[in-house]
């Protein structure tokens, strides 16, 4: 008799449960994980929700991971949202006290929310990853609508987003060669409806002239200080410098006329001393050098317009 070929081995209905699971190797999963006790405890009023205590529900959750990744299947975490949940459920007719319907919640946030893979590290670790990546998502998604309801200039016809995003780009090159060698902690601030943008850059400047920063986190602060420019809003940056051990330089500018302009040195210790949500002051940190900003050169004419109108 004939040694059977691959080919037929694999469509022999005796080999039907090794082919599924050869299968399900190759069709990948997400997992939606409620990341903090108040999103777990406003899904606790579904009764098709079956855990009644956050902790062990992660713990669970963290096994089904492990258990998903030994069998070689590729899995993604997402954060669920109750909120945005709910409203999925409206727009969609979906009853959301099914778990049919949370599955299909969770296959829409697979294709447009924050992902990371899942390499098998505890969700301790990888959870706060994954909120810092969905928080940068979402400051990027306002930012970028802010951008696109601007316009185009009524007097020249020039698309001003564009031409404010490159103004933020050159910005952003012409300070991180101000700031020179060093690793360097930058978070734009720009107000806006609502809470602020906020976006954290972190860069590292080696002494042989490479900089080493994430591609992601750089176009979402050139985002954000372009809605800040786009809209002539008075927002800012501020830079902390680790160049000594146990001793950090933090610099701060300000943004006018469409441009980053550096702060005193009182100013930037005002503003780095200063709680953001209540305005109170907060006691400088031992090892923190308050410096003023630097100069930062202006762009060269053929960047763009400056435009005085909103």
């Amino acid at each position: 008799m004939a040694t059977p070929s691959r080919r037929t081995a694999h469509t022999d209905p005796g080999n039907s449960t090794a082919a599924r699971r050869m299968l399900r190797r190759e069709v990948p999963s997400t997992a939606a994980v409620l990341a903090d006790a108040q999103d777990f405890a406003a899904m606790r009023r579904y009764r098709t929700f079956p855990f009644d205590d956050h902790t062990a529900y992660l713990q669970q959750m963290e096994t089904l991971l492990r258990s998903l990744t030994a069998q070689g299947i590729h899995t993604t975490v997402a954060l669920f949202d109750p909120v945005a949940y709910e409203t999925f459920c409206t727009d969609t007719d979906l009853d959301p006290d099914r778990p049919d319907s949370r599955s299909r919640y969770t296959a829409e946030v697979a294709c447009t929310g924050a992902t990371l893979p899942y390499m098998g590290e505890a969700l301790t670790r990888l959870l706060p990853v994954l909120i810092d990546e969905a928080e940068r998502q979402a400051t990027w998604d306002r930012a970028t609508a802010l951008l696109a309801r601007t316009g185009a200039c009524p007097d020249c016809g020039e698309d001003l987003a564009r031409s404010a995003f490159a103004r933020a780009s050159r910005a952003v090159t012409g300070l991180l060669d101000t700031l020179g060698d060093g690793t360097h902690h930058l978070v734009c601030s720009v107000p806006a409806s609502g809470a602020p943008l906020l976006a954290v850059l972190h860069a590292d400047s080696r002494d042989d002239g490479r900089l080493e920063l994430s591609e992601a986190a750089t176009l979402v602060f050139c985002t954000v200080l372009a809605a800040g420019i786009a809209l002539r809003s008075p927002g800012g940056i501020v830079s902390r410098t680790d160049r000594a051990p146990g001793r950090d330089t933090v610099r701060g500018w300000v943004l006018r006329d469409a441009w980053l302009r550096p702060l005193s040195a009182a100013e930037v210790f005002t503003a780095y001393c200063t709680d953001a949500g209540t305005g109170e002051p907060v006691p400088p940190e031992p090892g923190v050098d308050h410096e003023p900003g630097l100069e930062i050169p202006d762009p060269p004419p053929t960047d763009g317009h400056h435009h005085n109108h909103n």
